[in-house]
Order: C-alpha cells, then sequence, then structure tokens
C-alpha cells in the first residue's frame, strides 16, 4: 500500500457457471495483524506451535523464519545483515528490534539501510533465538550478524553549521555563553580507552560523499590534513574549527567565493596500534 496506485482495486471470482462475477461491492470485514503475531512466534514458546519446515533460498511473500545464533565475542556493537530481504519485522529472543524495508531503494538504487543494530542486552552467550517475519519475499541464508566498527570516526560540517544550542543560555534578557568556545567545529571522540591514531581523510573546500566513501571536490586547501592532524592525532576526542583563517592565510584560498564544508575521517586505536 506504500506505492502509488498499488492495493485491491476489484475483486472477481472466474469459473463459475454464470461466468465472471464481480464481488467487488459485497460487505467486507477488516482484521488487524497476522496469525502468526497472535500466536507470537517471535516466542520459544509460540515456535511449538506451527509446524516449520526447512527454508529454501528465496521465499515467497508473508513468510515466517526462524533459526538460532551464537553470541559474537568481545564487547563490539552487534548488528543484522538484511541485504538478502525484501521488507518485514525482526526478533531477537523475544524483543522486537523493528522493522527492515531493504527493497526500497533511493535514486542511486541502494537501501538507505541494510544493517539493523541488536542491542547487546537481548542477547545470550549461546542460542538466540532469530525471527523474521518477510513480507515481500527474500533469501534468508543471506541474513548476516555482524560486529560494528566503531573506530573509523568521521565529521561533516560546514561553515554555515550552527552552534550546539547547549552552548549558549538565557539570563534575564541577555544570552551568554556556557561553554569557554561557542564556535561550531568538528568534533570527533573515539571509544574509551582509545586515540586518533590515523588521519584518513580530511578536506577543507567543497568535499562530497559519506564516511568511508569521501572525496575530494573542486576546492581543498592543501592545508587539510596537517591542520586536522595537529588538532587530533593522540588524544581520544578533538574539535577542529570550521574556520578559513585555520586552513589558508587570506591570500592563499583558492576558492574565497564557495561556502565551505571540513570532512574528516580518523582511525582510532590502542596504544601503538595503526
Amino acid at each position: 500500500m506504500e506505492k502509488r496506485y498499488a492495493g485491491i482495486r476489484a475483486i472477481t471470482i472466474q469459473g463459475l457457471n454464470a461466468g465472471t462475477l464481480d464481488i467487488t461491492l459485497n460487505t467486507w470485514g477488516h482484521e488487524v495483524g497476522v496469525k502468526g503475531e497472535k500466536l507470537q512466534l517471535y516466542t520459544k514458546e509460540g515456535l511449538q506451535k506451527v509446524q516449520w519446515s526447512p527454508a529454501k533460498e528465496s521465499g515467497p511473500p508473508l513468510t515466517w523464519y526462524q533459526t538460532y545464533f551464537d553470541a559474537p565475542e568481545g564487547n563490539s556493537p552487534v548488528a543484522l545483515g538484511m541485504s538478502t530481504m525484501g521488507k518485514g519485522m525482526v526478533w531477537v529472543n523475544g524483543q522486537s528490534i523493528g522493522r527492515y524495508w531493504v527493497n526500497y531503494l533511493s535514486p542511486l538504487g541502494q537501501p538507505t539501510q541494510s544493517e539493523y543494530h541488536i542491542p547487546r542486552a537481548f542477547i545470550k552467550p549461546g542460542k538466540n533465538l532469530l525471527v523474521v517475519f518477510e513480507e515481500t519475499g527474500g533469501n534468508p541464508e543471506g541474513i548476516e550478524v555482524l560486529l560494528v566498527n566503531r573506530d573509523t570516526i568521521c565529521s561533516f560540517v560546514s561553515e554555515d553549521h550552527p552552534p550546539s544550542v547547549k552552548a549558549w543560555k538565557k539570563d534575564g534578557e541577555q544570552i551568554q555563553e556556557v561553554v569557554d568556545d561557542a564556535n561550531y567545529g568538528a568534533r570527533l571522540t573515539c571509544p574509551e580507552g582509545k586515540t586518533i591514531k590515523v588521519i584518513e581523510f580530511a578536506s577543507f573546500g567543497d568535499p562530497f560523499g559519506a564516511c568511508g566513501s569521501f572525496a575530494e571536490g573542486n576546492c581543498t586547501s592543501p592545508n587539510s590534513k596537517k591542520i586536522v592532524e595537529q588538532h587530533c592525532l593522540g588524544k581520544n576526542s578533538c574539535s577542529i574549527p570550521v574556520e578559513r583563517t585555520a586552513f589558508d592565510k587570506k591570500k592563499s584560498d583558492q576558492c574565497p567565493d564557495i561556502s565551505k564544508t571540513l570532512a574528516v575521517q580518523v582511525r582510532c586505536g590502542h596504544g601503538d596500534s595503526n
């Protein structure tokens, strides 16, 4: 129903002695939900209420799937890779982690999201029940349990980006700063116990892309990486000012007439790790 002109518009029955019978205008009832939800098939007890059969690659729409998995080692965040599925809902140990909609593609032909977070609090050391209700059809053999890499962090801030509202407070009729520096900037923070080891990308100008795939545009300051290294290398967190004077002298600005953006990607690590 989410797409334009989609849905049932007429209902006919063919093959009767009287020919085709149009029952579009008959009185119809409506029932909310599906039987699997009422039976709570996403719980250990609900599994016993129906008979399951082995899944074979891509299945039809409106299909329930269930399997078990062990908790990944470590403390990194866990996600579910759903790139081979279509649209539906997921439960882990009876807890809903929400809806997924992988087959709705952006103008670039890619889903807006294909990985879905599983809170560590939902997961046991072993034999975790995973239940998927697929609405449009998909291949459950491609579902993956993933560890999320938090060591690569990014920032993308333009000159027009306003400072945080938390940097100011109202005192009577006056607005006052509540921090030492209320100017906006690119702020980066590594996970606890780690520091910024490598500046993987830095561009002050007109960069484009997203974290993991940044690229320089037609204009970038040659000092971008050097300035970011000065502010961030070896630190758990840092802030880089989004100011032209911090990156270029006035006469050396190669594109003074455009609104500029600072894009940064760094990698965090322990000790002497690279």
